[in-house]
């Protein structure tokens, strides 16, 4: 199994600021419910959503255009981290749009079990051809392999906390305040071979990796 190496520190820096930033990331959610990366990324914009797609091709405005969007994060959203039962060794991320605007989920989650100094690689593989996109009520999914099957993983751990970190339009840039959704009483266990799929708008997409 290919070892994921650590994304830089300054996405770290900029995860723990956003996830203190004035209090106002998304509250722990309660006891988790039942259970639930390949080159670099390209340093453009997010893809064009699959709305904006059609309304290109209808020739008129799309009602989730750009302007009218808004970052996902911890203000908007509500969040749950779930480890599941299948696949092995897999954890789910549900981020739900609470807010009252359309909002974008960009790229990845950037994840951080509690002072870890390394964030995880995300699964290329798992990019989607448009950006996942929430209306109001809506949610999108991504999927985390948190240890390797055969035991190739290295410095396995247990970890408590958890920080899930947004990007904003850009690569690596702050798409705003994080969330520390909660983790089972008995931590969750992860190794070097942590990694996470893209946003996505569908849950077994996400736990297919």
């Amino acid at each position: 199994m290919r070892k994921h190496h650590a994304l830089p520190v300054a996405l770290l820096a900029a995860l723990a600021l956003t996830a203190c930033e004035d209090g106002t990331g998304t509250q722990d959610e309660g006891a988790a419910k039942p259970r639930l990366t390949s080159s670099t990324m390209a340093t453009t914009a997010p893809q064009q959503t699959a709305t904006e797609a059609k309304g290109a091709k209808k020739g008129t405005k799309s009602e989730a255009a750009p302007a009218a969007r808004v970052s996902c994060n911890g203000t908007n959203t509500t969040v749950t981290a779930q480890p599941v039962r299948r696949p092995l060794n897999h954890m789910l991320i549900t981020v739900k749009n609470t807010g009252s605007k359309t909002c974008d989920l960009t790229y990845y989650p950037v994840l951080r079990f509690d002072e870890m100094q390394w964030a995880p690689r995300p699964i290329e593989d798992s990019k989607p051809q448009a950006v996942t996109t929430l209306a109001p009520g809506e949610s999108g999914y991504a999927g985390v392999l948190l240890s390797a099957a055969d035991g190739s993983g290295e410095g396995g751990t247990t970890g408590h906390k958890l920080t899930v970190g947004f990007q904003g339009r850009t690569p690596n840039s702050s798409g705003g305040p994080s969330a520390l959704p909660s983790l089972p009483a008995k931590g969750v266990y992860y190794d070097s071979s942590l990694s996470a799929t893209y946003w996505l708008r569908d849950m077994d997409d996400a736990l297919s990796y």
